[in-house]
């Protein structure tokens, strides 16, 4: 007598998020204006347009630009306005924040941009681990993202799944 092996997971209607999907996955050099000021730490205005009218800008084409100053000098907002004015013609972005903080602030739009309607009334699992490190922050974001449309949100794998929400008819999970 042969029996048919049925796979479970296949067919329970899972569906499986992968968060590294939705990694970015642009290349991020840094402009640290501190490279700009005097003795790195004060801005003279006409050294700074100065250095900016001279600058090649060519290394920062279609990237993505995270503008910083790494030291403790006081900088004006008209300074990063101006940087800006240089840089958005050449790249693809220019974001505030050192590398580590433009890396999470497009994580975060990405997963902003998941059309949440084809999750509506779905089991959805979120996978829980895998080569890319996922932060945090990034399964909160997924979270409040889903939770509204989702019928059921799980962590890990479909295998072994933590529970996180379900719908219920009171709406309390």
């Amino acid at each position: 007598m042969s029996e048919t092996i049925t796979n479970k997971v296949a067919e329970s209607g899972l569906i499986t998020i992968d968060l590294a999907d939705y990694y970015p996955k642009e290349q991020i050099v840094t402009f640290d204006l501190k490279d700009h000021l005097y003795m790195g730490l004060i801005l003279k205005e006409k050294d700074f347009r100065d250095a900016l009218k001279n600058l090649d800008f060519e290394g920062y084409r279609n990237k993505v630009v995270a503008l910083t100053c790494s030291t403790d000098a006081i900088i004006p907002a008209w300074a990063y306005m101006l940087v800006v004015s240089y840089l958005q013609p050449v790249t693809k972005d220019v974001i505030m924040g050192n590398e580590k903080e433009v890396r999470k602030t497009i994580f975060i739009k990405n997963i902003a941009n998941i059309n949440i309607g084809e999750f509506s009334d779905q089991r959805i699992v979120v996978k829980g681990c895998g080569e890319v490190p996922i932060e945090e922050f990034a399964y909160m974001e997924i979270t409040k993202l889903l939770r509204p449309v989702a019928k059921t949100i799980m962590y890990g794998e479909p295998c072994s799944t933590v529970p996180i929400y379900k719908k219920s008819n009171r709406g309390i999970h």
